[in-house]
């Protein structure tokens, strides 16, 4: 089947669209990447162009296209350990002076609470939770919880399911800590279940109103905000800031700051990483 090209206008209709749907902001150069990840969803639907997808995602009352949409058109790159040195902050530095301060603070079982913003298939969350299991052991007289979160349907599902390919672990992943947090399953593996039982996932847009029942200790945030305008990129930060803990931190991508946009929050430096607390909550 011959591709569809998008018109100037379409596109025009369509980077609207999306900025209101997921807020991720792209430019009118941006008019092959559309009919790239949107290329399938026109065949699905029967569409002879983007007008005509545009019509069908919008009048489908049971949103399924503008779910698909949103999962084609959103980055879902991911591996174990991303980075590496987010994770080493979190082995050697964050989560022991956090299970320090709640040990002294009297607090039992001690809350851990975590949020893996923009999720995408669950590997940030599970490798948060390989490190708790290796710093904290059996997790008696611990409270750990992870919460996974994204926009994507198809990606929060495969996080929720917890079984990733041989691929996906080999980015990241040494065979000893293979071993050690997964089962195999026929050709895919299984997170084990005292990890996953630490994590839940949910849909969520990060740009629209969100409230947790409780702070966080943790939140990472990486690499989402770099899709957004600067304006959104200020309102995400600081509503994530609302949902810190009063000795909380945010991480966020290596190439990303957000001196300047917020400077109700400072930056730290451990190592090779940077991370970054509320002034005011100091």
């Amino acid at each position: 089947m011959r591709a569809v090209a998008i018109t100037r206008d379409e596109l025009s209709i369509w980077l609207r669209y999306i900025h209101e749907i997921c807020g991720i902001y792209l430019d009118e150069t941006k008019g092959y990447l559309l009919e790239t990840r949107l290329g399938q969803l026109l065949q699905e639907t029967g569409a002879g162009s983007f007008s005509e997808l545009y019509y069908k995602t919008k009048s489908d009352l049971t949103n399924t296209v503008r779910r698909k949409v949103i999962d084609a058109i959103t980055t879902n790159e991911t591996s174990f350990f991303r980075d590496t040195s987010p994770f080493e902050l979190l082995q050697h530095k964050l989560i022991p002076e956090l299970v320090d301060r709640r040990n002294k603070s009297g607090l039992r079982p001690v809350p851990i609470r975590i949020w893996s913003a923009a999720c995408s298939t669950g590997q940030e969350a599970y490798s948060t939770g390989i490190i708790l299991r290796e710093l904290l052991g059996d997790f008696n007289g611990y409270d750990v919880r992870i919460l996974g979160t994204d926009i994507s349907d198809k990606a929060v599902a495969q996080a929720s399911y917890g079984h990733f390919s041989k691929l996906e672990l080999d980015r990241g992943l040494p065979a000893d800590k293979v071993a050690r947090n997964f089962t195999q399953d026929r050709d895919r593996w299984k997170i084990r279940d005292e990890i996953r039982a630490l994590a839940t996932f949910r849909i969520m847009n990060l740009l629209e109103p969100f409230a947790f029942p409780a702070p966080f200790d943790i939140v990472f945030c990486r690499n989402v905000a770099i899709y957004f305008t600067e304006s959104d990129k200020i309102r995400l930060f600081r509503n994530i800031g609302k949902f810190l803990a009063k000795d909380g931190v945010l991480i966020i991508g290596s190439t990303e700051s957000i001196t300047g946009l917020c400077p109700e929050f400072e930056p730290k430096r451990y190592l090779r990483s940077v991370f970054y607390q509320m002034k005011t909550q100091i």
